[in-house]
């Protein structure tokens, strides 16, 4: 069984076509290694963000503290009886 020259020509073309496709799926892991890495970054950016968002909470929380504190004690001082001048 001997092959012809036509049918070596389509064993090579199909040997051809399969070694390309074959190939072509070894870019997409570096794309998605590529992608993973992408990712990564952003996810660290994400939570670096959040962490600086809670934080700026907590002063926020802190600060409206103080300024509670603050209001009711001019509260307190403007209902306070007044003082008789001495003399």
């Amino acid at each position: 069984m001997s092959m012809t020259n036509t049918a070596k020509v389509r064993l090579a073309a199909v040997a051809i076509v399969a070694s390309l496709g074959l190939s072509g799926c070894a870019t997409y892991s570096d794309e998605f290694a590529t992608i993973n890495s992408r990712l990564d970054t952003l996810d660290q950016r994400v939570q670096g963000a959040a962490q600086s968002a809670e934080s700026a909470n907590q002063s926020a929380q802190r600060a409206n503290q103080r300024l509670d504190q603050i209001e009711s004690r001019v509260q307190q001082l403007e209902t306070s009886p007044r003082r008789v001048p001495r003399g």
